[in-house]
C-alpha cells in the first residue's frame, strides 16, 4: 500500500538549485516527438518549498519542511499543488526553472480530492498550463510528467491503468491514474496529455501501477477533471463550501480479506472511543463492509462531520458494536485557509 509519508521525494538528491537530481536523459521526452512546446510548459511548473510549525498536527507524519511541485494554471498567479505539501504551511516559496525563488501563499485546500492552491505574490515569466479533459486519456496513452526545474525534469511516461484508489488515511478516489516509469519528484508534478494540457496532479509513489503481480513501480495521479467544479470556491473561500466529511482519525488496512485497525491519531475520534488496535471492522451500522472503499462510503453517507457512527467490530472472537463521534479533520489543523 502506498504511504503518504514517502510522498515528498526528499530521498533523492542531485545537482539542481533545489538539490534534486534530474530525470535520466534516456527517459526525457524528445521535443520532435511532442505536439507542444516542452520548454514553455516547463516554465509553468515550479519547485515548491513549504515550512510547517513543529507543533502542527501533521508535522510528525509529513515533516516540517516539505518539497514538491506546483503548476501555474491561471493568469492571476494561481498554482495547483498536492495538498499534503502545504497543509498547515506558514511559509511557501516557488522556485522557477532558472532557480529564482518567488513568494507565494496558500489559499485553498480540499480534503476530498487532495487539491491545494497557492498564489504567487509576484509576476513570473510563464504562461499557465491549460486544463485538459482527463477522462479522454485512455489507458496505454503516452503522457509526459513534468516536475519543477526545467526540461531536464520532464519524463516520457505511459498511463498504464485507471482505477479506484483507497488510502488508509481515509482518502478515496473513484478513479486514479497510474503511470510508469517512476518519476523521482512526483509530489505535485504535472501529468500532461499529448496536447500538453494538464490532466493529472502527482500524488504518490506506488508499487502496483498495474493491479497484478510483478507490477512495475510508478506514480499515482489525481485526475484534474474535478477541479473545475471547486476551483472558484477554493480561490474565494479557501475550501469547497461543501459540508466536511465525518472523520474517524484511524488507519485501516486490508489484511487477509479483513479490515484491521492498524493505527489511530492521538486525540482523534477513534482514539477517544472504545476501539482498539487490531479490531476487525465487519460493518457500519449493521451493514457489512468488505474493503476500504465500501467502508469509507458507508461512513461518509451517514452525514456530515460530527455525526456518531456505530461500527461493528470483531475482537478476541466476540462481536461488538462501538460508537464513534466523528470530527471535521480540518478542525485539527492550523494555518489553513477558509
Amino acid at each position: 500500500m502506498a504511504s503518504i509519508e514517502r510522498a515528498n521525494g526528499n530521498e533523492y538528491e542531485g545537482d539542481d538549485a533545489a538539490g534534486r537530481e534530474p530525470v535520466q536523459s534516456e527517459l526525457r521526452p524528445r521535443q520532435d516527438k511532442l505536439d507542444f512546446d516542452l520548454a514553455a510548459v516547463c516554465r509553468a511548473v515550479f519547485t515548491l518549498h513549504a515550512k510547517i510549525p513543529s507543533d502542527a498536527f501533521t508535522a510528525e507524519t509529513l515533516g516540517v519542511q516539505r518539497e514538491g511541485n506546483a503548476i501555474l494554471i491561471r493568469d492571476d498567479g494561481i498554482a495547483l499543488t498536492i495538498g499534503y505539501l502545504v497543509t498547515e504551511a506558514t511559509t511557501v516559496s516557488l522556485i522557477d526553472s532558472v532557480g529564482e525563488a518567488k513568494a507565494a501563499e496558500v489559499i485553498g485546500y480540499d480534503q476530498a480530492t487532495g487539491f491545494g492552491l497557492v498564489r504567487l505574490r509576484e509576476p513570473v515569466d510563464a504562461k499557465p498550463i491549460p486544463l485538459g479533459i482527463a477522462s479522454e486519456i485512455h489507458t496505454g496513452a503516452d503522457v509526459t510528467v513534468v516536475a519543477g526545474g526545467g526540461p531536464n525534469y520532464a519524463m516520457a511516461a505511459r498511463l498504464l491503468s485507471k482505477r479506484e484508489f483507497a488510502g488508509y488515511w481515509e482518502y478515496l478516489l473513484d478513479e486514479a491514474y497510474f503511470t510508469a516509469p517512476l518519476h523521482p519528484h512526483w509530489s505535485g508534478a504535472a501529468l500532461l496529455s499529448s496536447a500538453g494540457n494538464l490532466v493529472g496532479l502527482g500524488s504518490l509513489y506506488v508499487q502496483d501501477v498495474l493491479p497484478a503481480e510483478n507490477s512495475p513501480a510508478g506514480n499515482m495521479f489525481v485526475p484534474t477533471d474535478q477541479l473545475a467544479a471547486i476551483i472558484d470556491n477554493l480561490v474565494e473561500k479557501g475550501n469547497t463550501g461543501r459540508p466536511a466529511r465525518p472523520w474517524l482519525g484511524m488507519f485501516v488496512t486490508e489484511a487477509d480479506g479483513a479490515l484491521v485497525i492498524a493505527g489511530m491519531v492521538d486525540s482523534g475520534p477513534a482514539a477517544r472511543s472504545n476501539l482498539r488496535l487490531g479490531d476487525n471492522i465487519l460493518g457500519v451500522e449493521g451493514s457489512d463492509v468488505s474493503d476500504l472503499s465500501e467502508f469509507y462510503r458507508a461512513i461518509w453517507e451517514r452525514g456530515p462531520a460530527g455525526v456518531s457512527i456505530r461500527l461493528n467490530v470483531l475482537r478476541d472472537g466476540r462481536l461488538r458494536d462501538i460508537s464513534v463521534r466523528t470530527a471535521d479533520r480540518n478542525s485539527y489543523l492550523k494555518n489553513m485557509p477558509g
